[in-house]
């Protein structure tokens, strides 16, 4: 590690809260492209526009968990980056269409203002600046694809999407973690706020699906419903896990850390948010149509939104103990199992169906792992450095 390199621990900033909420608006949108299309095709887009600005999030993250936002060149750049990343999601219901460019262009403007601040920041250190020159050319070959996406036949955009993402958002698996830097406390902060805003997202779409029906019994009870299932998402996460991984990441240093923190993080938190708005979709469609069935990919999200959100927790425990676990397991299969039931019952039916395996899932975690959750409750740090 670098000399010039010292550990300060920070709270997350204003300034931060802020710059996420241009994201969640784009979150937003994307229930919007599912909404229009409501196709496998309109779900497809969806997910890739929905990784793009998580690696475009996940981006930043790792950036202001090493500088301070509230530095004058900082502070002026993430505006920037926040303005052009307001226009690309305002792009996003059009994103594979005539606006297909300008969100390209957008996201551009938005990965060259960040490759900048890094490589600014970086001066007095040659580790990390090697590092973001090693992530550098996909980052901006990424974005470039993505601007290529605008140009092209609409049949070919998606393959182009895809490529993007597989050099700018994973091709940086290939480069190695040397030189980058993680501060425990900030990265996991970060990151919980992000999540928990994404889900107050399902509380917004709750509220739109109602809007334009009439609210009788049976939407105030897909809305305590829907409402059940988000408390949900927020009790899985909030329970213990910021406690756990933060003293996980606290125990380890150097490489170690920072592969535990990308992989837990960057790549292994993108599931859990695409699971959150799914279902924030599914929810808009479900309050709308309380007694009819449900089309398919409503039913996707419906079932299949807490199920990704689920398995990304299995796929969290097999990186950091390489253990199945149960719980979790078992409740996010049961979610996926009733995706062909609700495409036969009304949807209220199958809301109702997905609640209840949540419910289970948190009574047999209150009961089976009470011990364990007091163990690791105790492991809170204090508050000095959370």
């Amino acid at each position: 590690m670098s000399e010039q390199y010292v550990e300060r621990e920070q709270r997350v900033t204003p300034l931060e809260l802020f710059f996420d909420l241009v994201f969640v608006f784009g979150f937003t949108q994307v229930t919007t492209v599912l909404s229009d299309d409501p196709t496998w095709g309109g779900l497809g887009h969806g997910l890739l526009i929905l990784a793009a600005l998580w690696w475009a999030w996940a981006a930043y993250a790792w950036l202001t968990n090493t500088v301070d936002p509230g530095e004058g060149a900082v502070w002026g750049a993430m505006l920037v980056a926040m303005a052009a990343m307001f226009v690309g999601a305002l792009a996003v219901p059009d994103a594979f269409g005539r606006h297909g460019v300008l969100f390209g262009v957008a996201f551009l403007i938005v990965t060259v203002m960040h490759l900048t601040l890094y490589a600014l920041a970086a001066r007095g250190d040659r580790d990390l600046l090697a590092a973001i020159l090693r992530i550098a050319p996909a980052a901006l070959a990424g974005a470039a694809l993505i601007i290529a996406a605008g140009f092209v036949h609409s049949g070919l955009r998606p393959m182009l999407w895809l490529a993007a993402l597989a050099v700018g958002l994973f091709g940086p698996l290939l480069g190695g973690v040397s030189g980058w830097r993680v501060q425990p406390a900030h990265f996991v902060e970060r990151h919980g706020l992000i999540v928990i805003i994404a889900i107050g997202e399902s509380l917004i779409a709750i509220g739109l699906g109602a809007r334009g029906t009439g609210i009788g019994t049976g939407e105030i009870v897909a809305a305590v419903l829907g409402l059940l299932v988000a408390m949900s998402f927020w009790l899985a996460y909030f329970d213990f896990f910021p406690i756990r991984a933060q003293q996980l990441l606290a125990d380890r240093s150097g490489m170690e850390r920072i592969a535990l923190a990308r992989d837990t993080y960057t790549y292994l938190h993108l599931p859990m948010v695409a699971g959150i708005v799914l279902f924030a979709f599914a929810m808009k469609t479900t309050l709308a149509h309380v007694g009819d069935e449900l089309d398919t990919i409503a039913a996707v999200g419906l079932c299949g939104g807490p199920a990704l959100y689920l398995f990304a927790y299995v796929a969290l425990r097999v990186r950091v103990s390489r253990t199945l676990g149960g719980g979790r397991l078992v409740a996010a299969v049961a979610c996926a199992l009733l995706f062909p039931l609700a495409l036969v019952v009304p949807a209220l039916i199958a809301l109702a169906l997905v609640a209840a395996v949540w419910i289970a899932l948190h009574v047999y975690e209150i009961i089976w792992w009470r011990e364990a959750r007091a163990r690791t409750r105790a492991l809170r740090l204090p508050a000095s450095v959370s």
